[in-house]
């Protein structure tokens, strides 16, 4: 016992605690793209871990420890009571041991994925000890959690800005502590803590500078602002137009939703924008059971030139809201205008006018007779602060009683709509009085139920099964036309009124343009739907069912009121579009969804999207990289002799010696002669020579303990013994 507290120095807890921030960073994006809203307790389990590893408590007592632990949390889960796990666990156990015989992962329940996960924790925890205590060397996995970090924030929403200097800070602190750890195993000098101070203070210092300038310093724009179309190329997919009627892309018959979607990556449009947002191209209003349609397809369209009708209602005056512009480059020539919730004004060439469809909100571009969007055009909308205590007084009965006419619209819903979906409706929203919280609860409800986000494996319904009842009940997988519509059919039974809107997410953001506006690529592949609930004396307030999406114009439920919708969205928070009064009794003439070519929704680049379209370039390049980086590490012994021979080959003064034979000392401990515990270093150079049948150890440790204890070498002692250095250090290879 008084051997293992010895152990317990400052510099061990601190590699322990670094460990685990290192190890969060791991967890942030698996929070974030996966939606898991349990993510303390895996924390937990790694702090625990790592805490059990540096008390050096007796591995079979750790073992029970985290067992038990594992057991708790996936009861807590999953599970409602103990003696209920106990009854189910077991069996689900054996059944998906035969699901992963089969390589059938996609069916795993969701009470094994996380004994899996929990599973791999463990795995990592111990790897990490490992590292930290026998092999004192961190950097394998820094150099991992940095590659991990940056094809994240390449390829998904995740956004790694201060992840990056995060593991950074953190991963460089722990290798100069290690380093320290290496050198006072080494030598007793670096054994007082006056000097251990010393070292860490300075590192300390060294390293929160180091990541300041680095911060501060200014930063050119990437040269290769998004590798996604590259790298397909290579994979040789093509960039064909998506086709209106296709599984990819928009379709304009909503009427049977289901079967997969195929993204592409053909260029839809560029857009610079002054802040991020989706892009609204119509809504539906009427559910079938089976997909969406419009009730009013039939209106006449009303025709404008620059100034949108009022017919075109997003939200009312009293929301607080900010002017903005953006510009749109159209890549694919649809004929209808993408725009902004809250739209005001299109700008484009004179010759062109507007027809907006009443009864979708979609609106056609026509250039003189002849139906075609301008090559390029502005946009001018209210970029809206919707207030959560307002969003939450404005369905009461008193508000809602002169919007009756909008109520009846979009509250419809077919009659032989399942009674169980407005069952499980009621219980989400349990306890919740307003509008507002009833649909933040349903809108959060699918990120922790056991949805997953899914592309291709997306059944049809059958001619007897309604769309969203399958969704909710059997297959809980999908992408956003299953999560968007059964949020609007769940609100539209317990009477708020909600419709479907299709449009595109935000796209890639490639770059700053000289007007300090960002230019963003929007693909087939980012085409979506959401929904928008409607509120009474506010308007349309859009909202984000989709796992993996995040929409700024969405509120939040923490969002304190009058606060001016100046600066919203800093990095995921949502901040929704208000909803404009509208003239009473009528509906406001809010477009509803007759998207005329588009109709599935985009992949807003997440890591399974793309995994899926590009995952065998992907694999190999990665499996490429890590086996040469393996390759290299486990034969480091072999080469690093030379590379350091070639290092200290032109260095000639005195003082490069001390460096040179701790570099040697290193080398012989990776060639498997350890130097024991308590062994001075004469008698460990004795050794050494006596196994390669020489005096050159001894001869260097000779010099380097007149340096270590008298401060000084007689000159020119470096390259007396230079040749004899290297002669060793290639003998160590072998």
């Amino acid at each position: 016992m008084n051997q293992q507290r010895a152990k317990w120095t400052i510099d061990s807890f601190l590699l322990y605690v670094l460990s685990f921030f290192l190890l969060w960073e791991w967890l942030r994006p698996v929070e974030q793209l996966a939606g898991i809203n349990w993510i303390g307790l895996f924390l937990g389990f790694i702090g625990g871990s790592l805490l059990l590893a540096f008390l050096g408590v007796p591995r079979p007592v750790s073992v029970v420890l985290k067992g038990a632990y594992i057991l708790f949390c996936i009861q807590f889960i999953h599970y409602g009571s103990f003696s209920g796990m106990m009854n189910l666990f077991l069996s689900h156990i054996i059944e998906n041991i035969e699901l992963i015989l089969k390589g059938q992962w996609a069916e795993l329940s969701n009470s094994i994925r996380t004994l899996l996960f929990f599973s791999l924790l463990w795995i990592t925890v111990y790897l990490i000890h490992y590292w930290l205590m026998t092999r004192r060397n961190i950097l394998f996995f820094f150099f991992a959690t940095i590659v991990f970090i940056t094809i994240l924030d390449t390829f998904s929403p995740y956004s790694a800005h201060t992840a990056i200097i995060r593991s950074v800070v953190i991963g460089f602190a722990m290798m100069g502590l290690l380093a320290l750890r290496r050198l006072t195993n080494a030598e007793t000098i670096l054994k007082q803590n006056r000097i251990k101070l010393k070292w860490m203070v300075s590192l300390a210092v060294f390293v929160a500078g180091s990541a300041a300038i680095a911060f501060a310093a200014p930063k050119a724009n990437p040269i290769w602002p998004n590798p996604v179309p590259f790298m397909e190329s290579l994979g040789g997919s093509g960039n064909t137009l998506t086709d209106e009627t296709g599984g990819s892309g928009f379709r304009s018959d909503d009427s049977e939703l289901g079967g997969p979607f195929l993204p592409d990556t053909a260029v839809v449009f560029t857009a610079e924008v002054e802040e991020e947002h989706y892009w609204k191209v119509d809504t539906r209003d009427e559910y079938t059971g089976k997909g969406w349609v419009s009730s009013r397809s039939d209106e006449q369209p009303l025709t404008f030139r620059r100034h949108v009708p009022p017919s075109l209602f997003s939200f009312t005056d009293e929301v607080p809201s900010e002017e903005r512009t953006s510009i749109v480059h159209n890549e694919a020539n649809y004929g209808h205008i993408q725009y902004p919730h809250g739209l005001e004004r299109i700008e484009a060439a004179s010759s062109y006018q507007y027809a907006l469809n009443k009864g979708t909100d979609k609106i056609t571009a026509f250039n003189e007779d002849e139906q075609g969007a301008p090559v390029s055009y502005s946009v001018q909308y209210k970029h809206p602060s919707f207030q959560s205590e307002e969003l939450q007084n404005s369905s009461s009965e008193e508000a809602v009683r002169p919007f009756q006419g909008i109520a009846n619209r979009y509250t419809q819903l077919p009659e032989n709509i399942p009674p169980e979906i407005k069952e499980l409706a009621l219980d989400i929203t349990e306890g919740q009085e307003t509008w507002f919280d009833k649909a933040k609860a349903i809108e959060s409800y699918f990120s922790s139920s056991g949805f997953t986000y899914e592309q291709v494996d997306v059944p049809v319904p059958s001619e007897d099964e309604d769309y969203v009842a399958q969704f909710l009940f059997d297959t809980k997988r999908g992408y956003c036309d299953n999560f968007s519509t059964s949020m609007a059919v769940m609100l539209r039974t317990l009477d708020i009124p909600a419709r479907w809107v299709k449009g595109y997410t935000e796209g890639t953001y490639l770059e700053t343009t000289e007007s300090g506006k960002q230019l963003y690529q929007i693909t087939s592949e980012n085409a979506h739907s959401w929904v928008e609930v409607y509120f009474p004396d506010i308007g349309w307030v859009p909202f984000e069912p989709t796992q993996g999406f995040t929409n700024a114009d969405v509120p939040e439920l923490e969002e304190t009121p009058q606060t001016p919708v100046n600066e919203q969205t800093p990095e995921n928070t949502e901040t929704p579009a208000e909803t404009p009064e509208q003239p009473a009794a009528e509906e406001p003439t809010q477009a509803e969804e007759s998207l005329g070519e588009d109709s599935t929704e985009a992949a807003e680049v997440t890591t399974e999207s793309f995994l899926k379209t590009n995952g065998k370039l992907i694999a190999f390049i990665a499996g490429a990289v890590l086996f040469l980086t393996a390759l290299c590490y486990r034969y480091r012994r072999k080469w690093l002799p030379f590379y350091y021979i070639f290092m200290f080959k032109q260095k000639k003064e005195d003082h490069y010696f001390p460096e040179a034979y701790l570099v040697l000392l290193a080398q012989l401990d990776r060639s498997g002669l350890k130097r024991k515990t308590g062994q001075t270093l004469s008698e460990y150079a004795k050794e050494i020579d006596t196994r390669f049948s020489s005096s050159i150890m001894s001869h260097l440790t000779a010099h380097y303990e007149q340096y270590l204890y008298r401060d000084r070498l007689p000159k020119d002692t470096w390259n007396l013994v230079k040749n004899e250095w290297e002669s060793l250090m290639k003998k160590t290879p072998s």
